[in-house]
């Protein structure tokens, strides 16, 4: 009988992974010493699948800035602040997911363009974790929308709010390429937060002879 390895609960899932196969991928978090860790799985024996959970987790560390551990191949993932950050990491998953495997992971700018406002929204990192959300224009349109940002931000990134444009890391540590990667989909929060309920009930991480 084969032994059973335990390799943590799963905090997210894409039930049928569009660009490889439409295998089930999942995101699990493993916490047993230290710092919270998270690894991507899949149980599809198809070919180049175990290829197509490495090029994830490389567009994690890159869209994310999260860090696989040292020479560890098993592509285990943590923040280096130590922190869960939750809320992001699953967010980060699922935006890994949607890459193309020929296509080259890019960080996301710290700067976005918003439809309602008609103005480019920038995000200035302050040093120890803090960030102001700011525009070119200033005008009560403009306002309202950074406002409206800025809860977006916090509440994707699970992040503390400390004005009404601006908020913080609660572990106190920059993390620009997350803050970047949330940024787009902070301008309509609620439209995230659908979908990201929507992956999750789309089903389970399928077995092996399920995916063959």
């Amino acid at each position: 009988m084969g032994q059973i390895t335990d390799i943590g609960s799963r905090i997210e899932l894409v039930s049928m992974d569009q660009h490889f196969e439409d295998i089930s991928v999942a995101l699990y978090e493993q916490n047993e010493d230290g710092p919270p860790r998270f690894l991507v799985q899949t149980y599809s024996n198809k070919e180049g699948a175990s290829g197509r959970v490495g090029f994830i987790v490389e567009a994690m560390t890159t869209l994310g800035g999260i860090e696989t551990s040292g020479d560890d191949a098993s592509g285990v993932m943590s923040f280096s602040c130590g922190a869960r950050h939750f809320a992001a990491v699953r967010r980060l998953f699922l935006e890994s997911c949607k890459i193309p495997s020929d296509q080259t992971p890019v960080p996301k700018p710290l700067k976005t363009f918003d439809k309602k406002a008609d103005a480019d929204i920038t995000v200035v990192s302050e040093g120890n974790g803090h960030y102001r959300i700011t525009a070119e224009e200033s005008n009560e349109k403009v306002e309202r929308r950074i406002s409206a940002i800025a809860a977006g931000l916090v509440k994707l990134g699970e992040m503390e709010a400390d004005d009404d444009n601006s908020m913080h890391f609660a572990c106190g540590h920059d993390h620009d390429p997350l803050v970047g990667l949330l940024l787009p989909r902070a301008i309509n929060v609620r439209q995230a937060l659908r979908e990201q309920e929507q992956s999750a009930s789309k089903g389970v991480l399928a077995a092996p002879s399920q995916q063959e």
